[in-house]
């Protein structure tokens, strides 16, 4: 029981006084190209699904 109490002291410790948070800023940096390169990404997804639904709809109305 020691162990796992000295693991939680530990673990505060390392966060209260080790870890380098970063700032609102850059937070939200982050965060604005996260949501840039998602919406990308699901355009350039999309965009594939797209080309492939037409071209099989095309291959099985040409047989």
């Amino acid at each position: 029981m020691n162990k796992v109490v000295q693991f939680f002291k530990d673990s505060w410790h390392e966060i209260a006084n080790e870890v380098t948070w970063p700032t609102w800023s850059s937070l939200q940096s982050s965060a604005t190209l996260v949501l840039v390169a998602s919406i990308i990404f699901a355009l350039v997804v999309g965009g594939i699904d797209f080309l492939i639904t037409n071209a099989l709809e095309f291959l099985l109305e040409s047989i």
